[in-house]
């Protein structure tokens, strides 16, 4: 798959451009299935935000989906500094720290996709045990849509807790800590460990 440009720095879904470029990507044949899948459960959540996957993600022939736990205000469109993506580009510090340390852990762009167990933001950081178990059914769905997949790594504490419900998928199923920077700074010496545990989704290729 070859990608119509790659950002070299973070944060670049701050630019109008930018997003304006990124939405005209999503008919894309790698990730148009994946921009109808959105678009479904945007359709059953009209009262939550369901962010885009970002074109210049692998798509539909990533090999390595990474799990967050649920999106964030920088992906709501309508919010200051929101691009309407999930995406390692957004204009905020996990977005950053992300995009970077996926270059330490040398993750091909076109390999990864990125993803939430909750797959919607309706503009609360918490969690219900329901919440879960409804987007791990989402994951399910997604996951037949990737053909290609064969690895989950799930980031963060909280997005380890679909674990056990998604231990059946015929995936190598990896962990790490979550790129944020309260985890970098409460724990640092394990957000630290972070790019040798994605790397190591690159095992055997």
């Amino acid at each position: 798959m070859s990608l119509p440009f790659d950002p070299q720095m973070p944060r670049t879904l701050r630019l109008p451009e930018v997003r304006d470029r990124r939405l005209s990507l999503l008919g894309s044949p790698h990730i148009k299935p994946l921009t109808d899948f959105a678009e479904r459960l945007r359709q059953a959540r009209p009262d939550a935000i369901v962010p885009h996957f970002d074109p210049l993600d692998g798509g539909a022939a990533a090999r390595i989906l990474f799990l967050f736990e649920k999106p964030g205000p920088k992906t709501d469109a309508a919010s200051p500094r929101g691009s309407g993506f999930i995406s390692r580009d957004n204009d905020g510090r996990t977005a950053e720290w992300t995009f970077r340390l996926m270059r330490l852990a040398d993750v091909p762009r076109s390999m990864a996709l990125i993803w939430n167990v909750v797959p919607w933001w309706d503009r609360r950081r918490a969690t219900s045990p329901e919440e879960l178990r409804e987007g791990v059914e989402h994951v399910r769905e997604l996951v037949t849509r990737l053909p290609l997949l064969d690895t989950a790594v799930f980031v963060g504490e909280k997005a380890a807790r679909s674990m056990p419900l998604l231990r059946d998928l015929k995936l190598r199923v990896l962990r790490s800590y979550h790129p944020s920077p309260r985890v970098r700074a409460e724990w640092a010496a394990d957000w630290l460990s972070i790019p040798d545990e994605w790397a190591r989704a690159m095992e055997g290729r």
